[in-house]
């Protein structure tokens, strides 16, 4: 308890139903005149970046659209963004979406005030000033991209997911709102909802945990383990949607200031390579790493068990371990996530280059326990 904590979040969160209605406002108060809108194709087309276009235009706020984010936004997209804001003399960024518009605004924002090319940037901290603005606002509740001080960009020529953890990228204001995520499909809704597990359990696990990030993370899981599966098979369940919601952002804030784990380096190669869905990646490898970690875990897996509904009173630490994963494994499969990476089309002959690549991925830091590249093939191996 007498350690020094640097604890980074934005300096306004507004979560709950409705919070979208305050953004004319939060864009005022922060000076800005015309923000870059980035978001993505889907989000135009069923119609609610026309929700936010009216909400800026009744404030009479002038504002751009960029659209052109793809999932897991590459060297490219961040390129053409970055031209867009600064031909249009834009000064912030209104971010909408999931994680790729969150990350995709970050990395243009850092580019805006920071010069260089994106690729300067992979590692900690490699900025030197602020990110333009960024009002932050969220549309599904997983990656927790608002919050966090983490964006990962592809670099399309190597085929890899590069990593920024960069304090200058955190966004001026954060808005979680549950009405945005109704009626999202339920494979997108799991998903990301695996997402935030993984954010939430890996945080608890981490070598950088401490009392604060333990009682976010725990929270976060017992949020998704009792309303993930509603949110999934019912898309307008507002309260589990709400419970979502603040699931994914209590577990943000967690690894935002704790670090995260090897379930997410390995989860950024097959990204990167076979550009998979992350949230998807991140909860079939799961139960895997965690499995390979539970020695160095002490009784924290019996808690993410209990966390998740499974009374652990009376069984060994063993068992205990073993009924946490099951939990996870329970919880993935009755959300519809396949049960391995062969689904996905992964080969077995690309196992080595990811494992090698993940042992460079910066969220390694803060495993729990030391792997080697043997150790990596072998839990990609167990996932297929």
């Amino acid at each position: 308890m007498d350690q020094v904590r640097r604890l980074m979040m934005p300096a306004i969160s507004l979560v709950g139903p409705g919070a979208i209605g305050s953004l004319a406002e939060e864009l005022q108060g922060l000076g800005c005149a015309k923000p870059l809108i980035v978001t993505d194709k889907v989000l135009t087309a069923i119609g609610l970046v026309a929700k936010l276009e009216k909400i800026l235009k009744a404030a009479s706020i002038n504002y751009t659209l960029f659209d052109e984010v793809q999932p897991n936004p590459n060297t490219a997209c961040i390129d053409a963004g970055l031209s867009l804001y600064v031909n249009e003399q834009c000064d912030a960024l209104v971010s909408f979406g999931g994680g790729s518009p969150q990350d995709a605004a970050k990395a243009i924002g850092i580019l805006a005030t920071n010069g260089g090319r994106i690729a300067d940037y992979e590692g900690i901290n490699k900025s030197l000033k602020k990110s333009a603005p960024i009002i932050a606002i969220n549309t599904t509740a997983g990656t927790a991209s608002e919050v966090t001080i983490n964006y990962v960009i592809t670099n399309e020529q190597t085929k890899i997911k590069m990593v920024m953890v960069d304090k200058n990228c955190l966004a001026s204001v954060a808005i979680s709102d549950p009405e945005l995520m109704l009626a999202k499909p339920a494979d997108l809704t799991a998903a990301t909802g695996m997402d935030a597990l993984t954010h939430a359990v890996e945080a608890y696990l981490s070598i950088g945990a401490f009392e604060l990030s333990d009682h976010l993370a725990l929270k976060a899981i017992e949020l998704i383990g009792s309303s993930l599966e509603a949110a999934v098979t019912d898309g307008e369940n507002i309260e589990a949607r709400s419970k979502m919601a603040w699931a994914s952002y209590i577990a943000g804030l967690a690894f935002n200031n704790c670090g995260l784990g090897y379930v997410h380096s390995m989860a950024h190669q097959l990204g990167g390579l076979y550009d998979l869905p992350h949230g998807v990646c991140n909860a079939i490898l799961l139960p895997h790493v965690e499995r390979f970690n539970a020695s160095a875990c002490g009784n924290k897996l019996a808690k993410v068990a209990d966390a998740l509904g499974t009374n652990t009173d009376g069984m060994s630490l063993e068992e205990a371990n073993r009924a946490a994963l099951k939990a996870i494994e329970t919880l993935s499969l009755r959300v519809g996530i396949p049960r391995g990476l062969k689904e996905l089309g992964v080969e077995e002959g690309d196992l080595e280059t990811m494992a090698k690549n993940a042992l460079n991925d910066v969220c390694k830091g803060t495993n729990p326990r030391d792997v080697n590249l043997a150790q990596t093939v072998q839990i990609y191996r167990d996932a297929m």
